[in-house]
Order: structure tokens, then C-alpha cells, then sequence
């Protein structure tokens, strides 16, 4: 019986990924720090709030942004060993190896695979004292609707939902599902904290589903706070191919 489940577990890796997992994580690192480094943060606004959550939570705390807002996140966060949740397929597996060496901490899952155990770890951990970061919408979306992942680890953690997002003056906008912002070298940059989201021990199916609500609901209105520091909102939906005649 042993053997059959061993030779359902299959790993995704390649035979070459040995090799590459050793150069491109640490690489793809450097290009990032360099790049996130030449950009600028001139405005942060709802600073306050996240030390009010920390002081009510006794220090715990779970930061909670858009897919498509990831990557400054990578520099803002990675010197807090913040703890996330990764994928575990192949192209998690790099990206678990780039996050560790840019500072961050993470637990293996996802909506699709392993996300059950990846939750009730990350739980274990937050409990312990580690902070926590999720992707409302990762990892595969849609776009800008936030999944019950993140209220379940803040119920269970009893960790405050911390929404911070951001916005570049000027910004790569790749055509991916949504719609992924890159900040261009030397770009300037506004921050925004939304305010704390606290998820009862006690809150019952229902009222997961209305906080879910209100967690999309801030994390939106600060997204749009953001972008209108410097123009419209930017885009966050995939564009669709256009058909030739």
C-alpha cells in the first residue's frame, strides 16, 4: 500500500532544475533589490493603523495585498521575514527559492494543491510569533476577489488583516490575468494601509462570507486610493485578444 502512494507523488521538477535553482533564484533576487531600490516612496498614508493592530493583537498580524500589487512587496516586506504561502508546483519552487533569499519565510501550498496543510502550518506558525502575508486573489485569481483563505488563517490566528497597496508613477502593466505592475526604475510610489480587518474566534459560515466581503472591499478602495495619487485606476483584467477579419 505504501509503495502505490509513493508513485502517485511525482515531483514537478526537471532533471535540469537542479542546476537552475541554484543561479536564477539568487539572480532574479539581485535584479529585484536593484530595481526596488532605485524607486522612491514619497507618501504613506494609514501608517497608524497598522501600529493600532499590532498593539491590539499583542503583535500578530497578517498583511493582505493584491496578486498584482506583488512585486514591490518583495523589497517593503522582505526585511520583516514575513511568512507566505507558495505554490507547489515547479514555478512555486522558484519562486520559494527567490523569496527566501530576497528575506522572506513561506509554507508550501495553494487554492489548487496541498492548500489545506499550507494553511493549518502557516496557522501554526503565525501563533509562534511569525507575521504573516497573503494574496487575497493568488494565485490564480479572478482578479481582484478575495478568496475565504485569508479570514480562515485570521480567525484561526486571531491576527488583524492588515490591506496594504500601492502605486507607481510610472510602471510595466503585463497582459497576464491581472494584469501584474512591475514600477519602472526610478519610479515614485505611494503607499496605503486599509483598516484592520478582525475576524471573530466565534464567526460562523455567514459571517466569514460578509467579512470576506468587506476584506475585498478595502483592499479595492485602497488600490484606487493609490492609483489616483498619479491618474486613473490601472488596469487589473486581462485584455482579450481581438479577433481578425
Amino acid at each position: 500500500m505504501r509503495s502505490k502512494n509513493l508513485k502517485k507523488i511525482k515531483s514537478p521538477l526537471r532533471w535540469y532544475d537542479a542546476f537552475l535553482l541554484r543561479v536564477i533564484p539568487p539572480l532574479v533576487a539581485l535584479i529585484v533589490k536593484l530595481l526596488m531600490l532605485s524607486c522612491r516612496v514619497i507618501r504613506v498614508e494609514g501608517k497608524e493603523r497598522e501600529a493600532e493592530a499590532l498593539s491590539r493583537s499583542g503583535g500578530a498580524m497578517i498583511y493582505v495585498t493584491w496578486h498584482q500589487r506583488m512585486s514591490y512587496h518583495f523589497h517593503y516586506f522582505g526585511s520583516r521575514h514575513v511568512t507566505v504561502m507558495i505554490s507547489q508546483s515547479r514555478d512555486g519552487e522558484y519562486a520559494a527559492r527567490t523569496a527566501g533569499w530576497l528575506g522572506f519565510k513561506n509554507v508550501r501550498g495553494s487554492s489548487t494543491r496541498g492548500g489545506m496543510d499550507a494553511l493549518k502550518e502557516l496557522v501554526r506558525r503565525i501563533r509562534q510569533g511569525e507575521t504573516g502575508g497573503m494574496l487575497a486573489d493568488g494565485p490564480r485569481g479572478p482578479a481582484r476577489v478575495a478568496k475565504i483563505g485569508s479570514v480562515l488563517l485570521a480567525r484561526d490566528t486571531q491576527a488583524p488583516l492588515v490591506p496594504i497597496l500601492w502605486s507607481a508613477d510610472r510602471c510595466w502593466i503585463l497582459n497576464s490575468w491581472d494584469r501584474y505592475i512591475i514600477p519602472k526604475p526610478f519610479a515614485r510610489l505611494v503607499f496605503f494601509y486599509g483598516e484592520p480587518v478582525m475576524i471573530p474566534k466565534t464567526a460562523k459560515r455567514k459571517e466569514m462570507e460578509s467579512y470576506r466581503l468587506l476584506l475585498e472591499e478595502r483592499l479595492n478602495q485602497a488600490t484606487t486610493w493609490c492609483d489616483s495619487q498619479f491618474g486613473p485606476e490601472r488596469p487589473w483584467r486581462k485584455e482579450k485578444e481581438k479577433a481578425n477579419f
